[in-house]
Order: C-alpha cells, then structure tokens, then sequence
C-alpha cells in the first residue's frame, strides 16, 4: 500500500514537472527577460547594417546655385547660374552694364573678389597643370570658358557648358573645393592660346562660387 501511494506521488511530481516545462517554453519573452537572438536578428532588418551606403558625403553633388556678379565698384551687374549636368556645369549668365564687345570669362582658383581689380581670385582654375586656351596643344585650363558678347546695351544674356568642372564636392575638378573659386569677366577677349590668360586684360567683374549659404 505504501509502495502504490509512493508511485502515485512520484507520477503526480513528473506531471507537475513537466506541465511547468511546457509553461514556460511557450510563454513569450518579456521586455525584462529580454528578446531572443532571433528576435533580435528579425527586428534588425530594417535597421542600416555595416556597409550600407546611408552616408551621402562622399561624392555629394550640388544641383544647381547662384553666383552674383559684381563689377569693379562693388555694385551688383548681375547673376550666373551654375547647374550640374552630364556633360558638365551649365553656365547661364545674366549680366548688364559691360561694354560692348567680347569678353572673356574664366573659372579662377580663389574663392575671393575683392574690388577693384580683383586679383584676390588668384590665376584660372588649373587642377591638372594645363596650359591657357582651348586652342593650346596643352591646354585648355578647367577653368577655362567661351566668350561671352555684350549687345550695345551692355547686357549679356547667354549660356553654355563647362565640360572640364563639376559641382560634386570632393572631386579634383570641383568649383565646390575648399575655399570656393571665382567666376570672372575680362575686359577684352581671350585669344584661347596665350597663357596664362589669353591675353584678355583688366578683370572687370567676379563673382564667388562657393556651396555655403
């Protein structure tokens, strides 16, 4: 009799034992206990994971900006309109009270204009080294540009594409490097073959490019 009470005690306990196992491997996990590795590995697909590109500095391009255009007195002539394309940096010019006539333009090294002369700007914009002028062997400069003519009104409405520059930070060929670069106009026209400036005269107008707002 006693043997029969032992084994029913005994049977009782392993039910009991066993119902407490099932329990506790279907509860759920609790914010204290915390999740499981799966679990955690589930709710981490949708985070950034090592590697992911979510950081845009490097190679960060700006679209399109808007460089002001002073003449030698340091009053307002107007505005050139930088974008990025394919092909390189759209130039569309908006600019009065020049004189009548061809004028060259050229990227400069230095984002500085300081009037009268504007020599702040520094030499054109020549990363590579290159000699002045589409038409010299060695040439031409980035920085670069087709002429630009002023109707006897004085204004120049124009546009055209420097293929040798970028707006994408970081690059070599950027007007965006540190500092910024100048844009700037010449009294006479630039012969695209004398270096180091084509033999274009005075700087009469300038500019500043530079991302900062």
């Amino acid at each position: 009799m006693k043997r029969w009470l032992l084994l029913v005690f005994v049977l009782a306990f392993l039910l009991f034992l066993a119902a407490c196992g099932n329990e506790s491997a279907e509860d759920p996990p609790t914010e204290s206990d915390g999740a499981t590795e799966q679990e955690l590995e589930d709710d981490g697909d949708d985070l950034p994971q090592l590697g992911d590109e979510t950081d845009e500095e490097s190679g960060e391009e700006i679209l399109m900006l808007t460089v002001e255009m002073m003449n030698s007195d340091g009053d307002s002539i107007g505005t050139a309109e930088l974008s990025q394309e394919d092909a390189g940096v759209a130039v569309v010019l908006e600019i009065e009270n020049l004189e009548q006539g061809m004028h060259g333009i050229h990227f400069h090294e230095t984002g500085l204009c300081e009037a009268p002369d504007f020599e702040s700007a520094g030499a054109h914009f020549n990363p590579t080294g290159a000699m002045h002028g589409k038409d010299h062997p060695d040439g031409p400069h980035a920085g670069d540009l087709p002429n630009i003519e002023a109707n006897d009104d004085g204004t120049v409405t124009q546009e055209f594409i420097a293929e040798n520059v970028t707006l994408a930070i970081g690059e070599e060929n950027s007007l965006l490097k540190e500092g910024g670069t100048a844009l700037v106009i010449h009294a006479r026209e630039d012969d695209h073959t004398t270096d180091p400036s084509g033999d274009s005269g005075d700087r009469i107008a300038c500019g500043v490019v530079t991302g900062e707002s």
